[in-house]
């Protein structure tokens, strides 16, 4: 074998754990920031707001449509539980808010 071939080989090996080890050091990053949030407070201004509930079906607002939740609005992380109108809180995948946008797909 040429030192060529030893090196590519050496070069391959190393970019494949390194992007193991970037995966996984993401993946725990992620983890760990849906750890940090804390559940949206329904006192919320913002939650108020916009109607929030922790539980769709029970929602009496207008703009309610059966089956619209939070686990199906573009907004809503399902990997975090975070919605990116209530930054730094998670919150219930079977909620809703008035400001619900169908994701795409």
């Amino acid at each position: 074998m040429n030192p060529q071939n030893a090196s590519r080989r050496q070069f391959l090996i190393l970019t494949g754990t390194a992007t193991i080890a970037l995966l996984a050091a993401l993946r725990f990053v992620q983890e760990a920031s849906a750890e940090a949030l804390q559940n949206l407070p329904l006192d919320n201004a913002q939650a108020k707001a916009l109607a929030y509930t922790e539980d769709a079906s029970s929602s009496k607002h207008p703009g309610y449509k059966a089956g619209s939740t939070c686990t199906n609005c573009q907004f809503f992380t399902a990997a975090t539980g975070a919605c990116a109108l209530f930054k730094g809180y998670r919150v219930s995948p079977n909620g809703w808010c008035s400001a619900w946008a169908k994701k795409p797909g």
